[in-house]
């Protein structure tokens, strides 16, 4: 019995010992040959590729906008108006994105909208039903936002929109609700720091954005990487895919909150008016969004509103000063 014992000992003190005598193989090395997948929808525009119209003409005074009217009180919307269309339907519909962050993003814990064009939306929700939250809304992406109000898909679209002379073509626009200046958004151990640093680079913007028209105007050699949002930008830039990402301020201030390593450089390119978009020949819409947003401005609630969502810029920021006609 002893020596059976005895074996038995030794083969477990063989056995450990084994397992620590040898050991277990090293990781692979990382395959930094491999290519990162491209985002749905990317396309490049090489130097001298042709852009959209120039966002900063105005040969149509584009900041004006019709002038509102007096609000009629919650819930009682004058009927044969869009507005008593809309309370008709049960819900404002609304077109907005996710990737927006901080003007409109999805909560990770929660799943739902929050940011500053996010609750806008809800404000003119609550002028319309005496309810913040009879809304529906719709994600799109940045160049289907006129086609979505061409074809009535949806009643509103409030999502970053800068109001330029070749949208009001096609669209209205409610007065500016927001005024933003286009920066760069770099690593922060790159040499970028001017938007001359980008000549010869690649810069990332969302298709349909007014950015690459003025980035292509001041940097005429840059390559422009085109992708559906802002949030595919931000992916492109931690891979190393593009060397910038150019956009509005608060836009890009959202981003670079998602990530240490990044940060705005260089002075303003230019400004953008957010405007509320509204499909043409809704001139009594416009102008009880003109008279919500007006209201907002009176009452505080913008300023509240900004402080809360756009406190990222680290400045206090101020509503533009609506021009109205007719």
């Amino acid at each position: 019995m002893r020596i059976r014992l005895l074996a038995t000992l030794l083969l477990v003190t063989a056995t450990a010992t084994g397992c620590v005598r040898f050991a277990a193989p090293d990781s692979p090395s990382p395959l930094t040959t491999a290519s990162t997948p491209a985002p749905p929808g990317m396309a490049t525009q090489a130097p001298g590729g042709a852009t959209s119209p120039e966002s900063d003409v105005d040969n149509c005074h584009r900041l004006a906008s019709l002038s509102p009217i007096p609000l009629p009180p919650p819930g009682q919307m004058p009927p044969h108006t869009p507005m008593g269309d809309i309370q008709a339907n049960g819900r404002l519909i609304v077109g907005i994105d996710t990737g927006s962050n901080p003007f409109s993003f999805r909560d990770p814990l929660s799943g739902d909208l929050r940011g500053f064009d996010v609750d806008l939306a809800r404000e003119i929700s609550r002028a319309i039903f005496n309810d913040p939250n009879r809304i529906e809304f719709r994600v799109m992406r940045t160049a289907d936002r006129i086609g979505a109000l061409e074809s009535r898909e949806v009643d509103l679209v409030v999502k970053t929109m800068s109001i330029t002379c070749e949208r009001r073509k096609k669209v209205d626009f409610s007065s500016p609700y927001y005024v933003a200046a286009q920066r760069i958004l770099a690593v922060s151990n790159s040499k970028i720091s001017t938007a001359a640093d980008l000549a010869g680079k690649r810069a990332c913007v969302a298709r349909g954005a007014t950015s690459a028209v003025r980035l292509r105007r001041i940097v005429p050699t840059v390559t422009l990487v085109e992708t559906s949002t802002w949030a595919d930008c931000l992916v492109l830039l931690q891979q190393a895919n593009v060397d910038a990402v150019s956009t509005d301020d608060a836009i890009l201030a959202g981003l670079a909150a998602q990530d240490p390593w990044l940060h705005m450089v260089g002075p303003s390119l230019g400004e953008e008016y957010y405007g509320i978009g509204i499909t043409k020949g809704r001139d009594e819409l416009v102008r009880f969004v003109n008279a919500v947003l007006a209201d907002l401005i009176a009452s505080g609630r913008w300023q509240q509103i900004a402080e809360e969502w756009l406190s990222v810029l680290g400045t206090r920021i101020a509503p533009p000063q609506p021009t109205y006609r007719d």
